[in-house]
């Protein structure tokens, strides 16, 4: 009897009857996703991986996209470059795309994922000059990238004292992981700096940046920053609360980026925290349709991808506005190029998105997100960026979306990407 089974089975499989299905197929469609719950920056990758399962959750509540429905496997990468790229070969085959969550694994897999046709959805992080498309077409960073941060950063601080000829002679500081993440945002302040008349000066921290105190007494008591700019990660993003508190530095004038700007990052430092002002490219908190859909649809059925007390966080919500975007790529995708969705599907849906304020707030993300529009050249990044404040509980915005120096980051894009395609060889 096991022998007449096995021979069944082999002629279905034959027959195509029981052939497994493809990444992409009308029914269901498997998502490899990169994620990162283990490890010092597990907040993080715990956060972002929640909230982007947690929406591809609710498209299943309500039937799914087109007739597909989403499953999803975790590969853990605990933000290892090495893991990261091992992640991306095993599961490559049957990826439409990739969500590295990490600029050290987008920069090692940057010209992979163009020989295979498979885009990378790089939110907030990754290669700065990856909005040109005709360099980099399977990179999309798609909102604010690290040179629109810094920009948008100065812009305020010109906001915040008055006009942009205040800003004139005010010396800022950049502390930083000494890694090229911590690095990305150096040559956009040292041209604002020249062009506007300011002073800058960065202050590298050695990896994992935890000791802090000699850089604080250097930035507080010899530099004498007007403001502290802090692009670190994890525990080092909560270091230099109490340092700050200790050198007497104004909270309020020291600012983070958003990968500063979580509930992780303050809540451990307790009042120390409170003031403290980080860049963001989305809302906090829980009062969004969209959210609360989730709480019903999602976690209040039991299928909820992580803890409910995080739905609503910094990096809850991002993993939102993952979901969404990759959502409407897709719908993109299959609405030009049919099924089954492919990687090369998956780049002309991210490249022609036009995420406009109707369709936002038929997603039920109205003001949660900014609109959204790319182009095959222009796959965003230089967009603005809003700012929220810490009260000791929560998040306040405490701006409008704040404009960068388009014209500086663009030409910083320009420079960057010709360098680019000479060492790909390309025009």
């Amino acid at each position: 009897m096991q022998s007449f089974i096995a021979w069944v089975i082999a002629a279905l499989a034959l027959g195509g009857l029981l052939a497994p299905a493809r990444p992409g197929s009308a029914q269901e469609l498997t998502l490899p996703l990169m994620i990162y719950r283990t490890g010092p920056f597990a907040p993080g990758g715990s956060g972002i991986g929640g909230g982007m399962e947690d929406y591809f959750a609710l498209v299943n509540a309500k039937g799914g996209l087109d007739g597909i429905t989403f499953k999803w496997e975790e590969c853990e990468t605990a933000y290892d470059t090495a893991r990261g790229v091992e992640c991306y070969e095993r599961y490559k085959s049957r990826a439409v795309f990739f969500s590295p969550l990490s600029t050290g694994i987008t920069y090692a897999l940057a010209d992979r994922s163009e020989r295979d046709r498979i885009p990378l959805l790089t939110l907030g992080y990754g290669r700065s000059d990856a909005t040109e498309g005709g360099t980099w077409p399977y990179l999309f960073p798609v909102v604010a990238t690290y040179w629109s941060q810094a920009s948008a950063m100065i812009n305020y601080v010109a906001l915040k004292e008055g006009g942009p000829e205040k800003i004139k002679g005010k010396k800022i500081a950049l502390l930083h992981l000494d890694v090229p993440y911590g690095r990305e945002p150096i040559p956009i302040l040292e041209r604002l700096a020249r062009e506007r008349g300011f002073e800058f000066r960065d202050f590298p921290l050695p990896s994992p940046g935890i000791e802090q105190s000699a850089a604080w007494v250097d930035i507080a008591r010899h530099y004498r920053a007007d403001y502290v700019f802090q692009w670190n990660w994890g525990q080092s993003c909560t270091a230099p609360f109490k340092e700050a508190q200790k050198n007497g530095f104004p909270i309020d004038h020291f600012w983070g980026v958003w990968w500063c700007g979580s509930e992780e990052d303050v809540r451990p430092a307790g009042d120390a925290a409170t003031g403290y002002i980080a860049a963001a490219f989305h809302a906090s908190g829980r009062n969004f349709p969209v959210i609360q859909e989730i709480l019903k649809d999602v976690h209040g059925a039991g299928r909820g991808n992580i803890e409910e007390s995080r739905v609503g966080t910094i990096y809850y919500n991002r993993g939102v506005i993952h979901g969404i975007i990759l959502t409407e790529a897709m719908r993109v995708a299959i609405k030009a190029k049919g099924k089954p969705l492919t990687g090369e599907g998956m780049e002309y849906g991210l490249s022609h998105l036009n995420i406009t304020r109707a369709r936002l707030k038929a997603l039920g993300a109205d003001g949660f997100m900014p609109e959204v529009r790319t182009t095959p050249d222009n796959h965003g990044g230089i967009s603005g960026v809003s700012f929220l404040q810490w009260n000791g509980g929560k998040w306040n915005s405490v701006s409008d979306w704040i404009q960068p120096e388009a014209a500086v980051v663009a030409d910083q894009v320009r420079v960057t990407a010709e360098k680019a395609r000479a060492d790909k060889g390309k025009k």
